[in-house]
């Protein structure tokens, strides 16, 4: 059985052999700069931007095969010649036979060493890789050992082809953006500045330089340079069997020049006589800078070993304390896959969903949902610069509660559509009060829902239906009034509108018009009759929250009005005969959006806290009765579920009827996370899922039954083999927010048993063939597919510390409610969590002894700093926000809770 053997407890692990697997790739990446990706067998790519690609573009389907990329040869002089990375002619052949090479792969966070030992000619190679924390360069060096008991003389040789362009021109153009390149040799390497850059943008003046630089473990020069591919590999080589390395064919010296020519960084470092038992280190750098850089001066703190390994030890160490939460759980190797999983948020940070090899669409940067629900995480990871995040990103909010899709690169900056096609996801208005609630309890401060930001106009208007001919770039990207000012409106009235425009946006049915898609990106064939019944029970969550949010702030801060934007009245209508007719609501909203197509009146009016409160509860309660009255279906045994849409005939999609039986998990998940189920339902849709959508072997609960046609009236997905991506697959991001919604209901042992079988399916190797953390899906067989750039880990992570091990904020107060499953606690009865609370760190400690289980449990006591904490219910200990603020933030807190 092959395991993955974790070494500590920071997820540094170990494997044998892994290129015999297909698919294992590392991100490898700085804050800021270099976005890569690197196997076993150092493939992958290298960019910091879609128009900026270091090395050749990579996906899935070609990362097996790719060998256009990072690689290191020694020609042993008089034998033969060896890749210290197994990418050879001969190392491929002899791959599944008796001379193949044995090797160990030791990785971390943004790091990866390749241990590779030859049969044949004895020798033995580490290969580390890394990305400066800057993420100016990839660094890589290599370690090469004689374990014979003979003098060896070898030739080294470093090759990284420098591909130098768009990703767009892997096939538009491919030839005539190489007759761009000008390439140059120097002292230490090979740069490649194109003269234009021939990408979606047109043709522009390149001002990007490529490089790859090389030295020895001493930092001397290399002896010469093999710039262009052809030279390199020579007529009817390639690159698993070039010329340079099989033969002792001449390079270039420093200071030439060559044009037009695809570009490879190709270094030989003169010949070195290796004693038995001698080591001898060589160093390559590469990276993209300014063409106006010195790219000496940037490369020179990596010129030798002691450097570079004093610079991986900053990465190991940077990295390590960017993920600022341990579990202590009674495995070991879970608490190391969790691990991974919190790293996978930051990941997403700065891969946006994009840039991996599974990721292959897309050209950067974050959607609107993404952005919100990764915030979840760095929330309680990264919570300096949340706050702000939060406020900026209300200004991608359009007047008609719509939003921009696409996040930018720079704070406030928003796009449409990375496709400039005009789409309106309805589950995009949920998000961001989930995300600014969680903040609020974590932090207590209301006062951001005060804070003034600006909304976001463009072409598109009356929610994604027309388009405003007034509107042109003169008029910008935020919305005006008609006196032609730029209007400012509060975060809560953001919200307000965003929840408020969805509540009106119904279809025939009265559910939720379904647009474009909602969350399952893959429902998008059904934009004229399609509805979400999914999502009508989320909003209908998020009033009843909204409400809650603002009867604390009046309780605590005494404000009991609101300013709003006058035409927002119109949607605080409250007429049980409107809330009945779809055709009357849809009217209400058209008007309103009607009213502020181009320009807002900029008049305001103070509407009083509990007019508000109770109008978004009587809608709030008015959307749950009309869905558990209308949607609910029975399988006339011992189940039931939820429909949760209408496709584009209008026909209710989920249904069982004479053994079709027809269940989507998104549809349950929201009905029983928004409090729409109420707890008999939620017992029969338990009972359901784990009837119809439950297989072990795929690794959890599929996203849904097989409807066995495509159906092409609702969207993409029935055009998927069933079981693979938003067809029918075990999708991790529903799964855990299934596990989530039982858990906020309080149905520990169900939600703890979808937890536990994805992760005990990424945990088994043989099954899911990926590295530690959780993917996007399962596939039937279990493989793992899209790792790291996947929303599931946010919420796998919030589930773990919020609802596992209970750890949350309730305005700004420290609530610990742990429903911990007895496996979950250590051979004595201990489970214990580290991480970050309101600028505080704390170790809770949680002691049950007897391993009583969460529904049967009480808290005897609770201590923090071995002072007594009072304030305890049954399950549940609380320490005011007062009390916080009065504990040291120079020291870790002992929390410790005894059962």
């Amino acid at each position: 059985m092959t395991k993955i053997k974790f070494i500590d407890k920071n997820g540094t692990f170990r494997l044998k052999n892994p290129e015999n697997y297909n698919g294992l790739y590392l991100p490898i990446a700085g804050e800021k700069g270099l976005k890569s990706s690197i196997t076993p067998n150092l493939g992958g790519d290298s960019k910091t931007s879609q128009n900026t690609f270091l090395l050749e573009p990579v996906s899935i389907e070609n990362l097996h095969n790719n060998r256009s990329t990072r690689n290191f040869w020694c020609r042993i002089v008089g034998k033969g010649y060896w890749s210290v990375c197994g990418s050879s002619a001969k190392q491929e052949a002899a791959k599944f036979t008796d001379e193949q090479d044995e090797s160990e792969l030791e990785a971390g966070l943004m790091w990866q060493k390749l241990h590779r030992v030859s049969k044949i000619y004895g020798l033995e190679a580490d290969t580390t890789s890394f990305v400066t924390i800057d993420g100016s360069m990839e660094v890589m060096l290599v370690e090469i050992t004689n374990k014979t008991e003979d003098d060896m003389e070898i030739a080294p040789l470093g090759a990284i082809p420098i591909y130098g362009r768009s990703a767009d021109n892997i096939r538009d153009h491919r030839h005539v953006t190489s007759l761009l390149h000008r390439i140059k040799t120097t002292d230490y390497g090979v740069e490649v500045t194109p003269v234009l850059s021939f990408d979606e943008r047109g043709h522009q003046k390149n001002d990007i330089s490529y490089f790859v630089y090389g030295s020895t473990g001493q930092g001397k020069k290399p002896l010469e340079f093999y710039p262009s591919v052809e030279e390199f590999i020579g007529e009817g080589g390639s690159y698993l069997i070039p010329e340079a390395v099989r033969t002792d064919k001449a390079g270039r010296k420093s200071g030439e020049y060559i044009q037009g020519k695809e570009a490879v960084g190709a270094i030989r470092f003169e010949n070195k006589r290796l004693k038995p038992g001698e080591t001898v280190s060589y160093i390559m750098l590469a990276g993209i800078a300014d063409r106006t850089a010195n790219i000496e001066e940037l490369v020179d703190d990596y010129r030798k070993t002691v450097q570079v390994k004093e610079a991986l030890e900053k990465v190991k160490n940077y990295w390590i304390n960017k993920v600022n939460i341990d579990f202590e759980t009674g495995n070991p190797d879970e608490d190391n896959y969790l691990k991974w999983i919190c790293f996978q948020p930051i990941l997403r940070r700065i891969y946006g969903c994009s840039f991996l090899p599974h990721h292959d669409y897309g050209k950067g940067g974050r959607g609107w949902r993404d952005l919100w629900q990764d915030c979840l995480a760095l929330l309680i990871m990264e919570p300096t610069d949340v706050r702000r995040m939060i406020v900026n990103n209300y200004g991608g909010v359009r007047i008609d509660g719509t939003n921009a899709t696409i996040i930018g690169s720079k704070p406030g900056e928003f796009v449409a559509d990375r496709n400039n096609i005009t789409r309106v996801w309805m589950d995009h208005a949920f998000w961001p009060f989930v995300t600014t609630k969680l903040y609020i309890d974590q932090t207590g401060d209301m006062d951001v829902l005060f804070e003034r930001v600006t909304y976001f106009k463009d072409y598109q208007s009356m929610r994604g239906t027309d388009h405003d001919e007034a509107w042109n770039t003169t008029y910008g990207n935020k919305q005006r009034t008609t006196g032609g000012q730029i209007y400012f409106g509060t975060v809560l009235e953001h919200i307000l509108l965003q929840n408020l425009c969805a509540f009106y946006d119904v279809g025939d049915h009265n559910e939720m018009r379904l647009h474009g898609a909602d969350w399952n990106d893959a429902l998008d064939m059904a934009w004229d009759k399609g509805e979400s019944v999914a999502f009508t029970c989320a909003y209908a969550g998020n009033l009843l929250d909204i409400a809650k949010c603002l009867r604390n702030v009046e309780r605590l801060s005494g404000v009991n009005k609101v300013e709003v934007l006058k035409e927002l009245e119109i949607l605080f209508a409250d007429d049980e005969m409107l809330y009945n007719n779809p055709a009357k609501k849809q009217e209400l909203l058209e008007n309103y959006a009607r009213e502020c197509e181009n320009c807002t009146s900029g008049n305001t009016v103070l509407i009083s806290i509990d007019k508000i409160c109770e109008n978004l509860e009587h809608k709030a309660a008015w959307m749950m009765k009309n869905i558990r009255e209308r949607e609910w279906i029975s399988d006339g045994a011992d189940g039931g579920w939820f429909n949760g849409y209408y496709d584009n005939h209008g026909q209710q999609v989920e249904y069982c009827r004479q053994g079709d039986v027809r269940m989507m998990l998104t549809s349950q998940v929201f009905s029983i996370m928004s409090g729409t189920a109420r707890k008999d339902q939620i017992k029969l849709i338990c009972r359901s899922a784990d009837k119809y959508l439950y297989e072990e072997k795929a690794g959890g609960y599929r996203l849904n039954t097989d409807f066995k046609e495509e159906k092409f009236d609702l969207g993409r997905m029935f055009g998927f083999a069933y079981g693979e991506k938003e067809n029918g697959a075990v999708f991790s991001h529903m799964a855990v927010m299934y596990s989530y919604a039982l858990y906020k209901q309080g149905f520990v042992k169900e939600g703890y048993k979808v937890l536990k079988t994805l992760l005990d399916t990424a945990m088994d190797f043989d099954r899911s063939k990926m590295y530690p953390g959780v993917p996007e899906y399962f596939d039937n067989d279990g493989r793992g597919l899209y790792s790291y750039l996947t929303g599931a880990a946010s919420w796998y992570m919030l589930t773990m510390i919020t609802s596992v091990y209970g750890v949350h904020g309730e305005l700004g107060d420290l609530i610990i409610s742990p429903a911990l499953m007895p496996e979950q606690y250590n051979e004595k009865g201990d489970a214990k969590i580290s991480l970050m609370f309101a600028g505080h760190g704390f170790y809770v400690m949680i002691h049950n002894p007897d391993k009583i289980m969460p529904d049967d449990a009480k808290i005897k006591s609770a201590l923090c700093d071995g002072k007594n904490i009072e304030n305890i219910e049954k399950m549940s200990v609380r320490i005011s926000k007062e009390d916080i603020d009065k504990l040291s933030r120079e020291k870790r807190h002992v929390i410790e809770i005894y059962i």
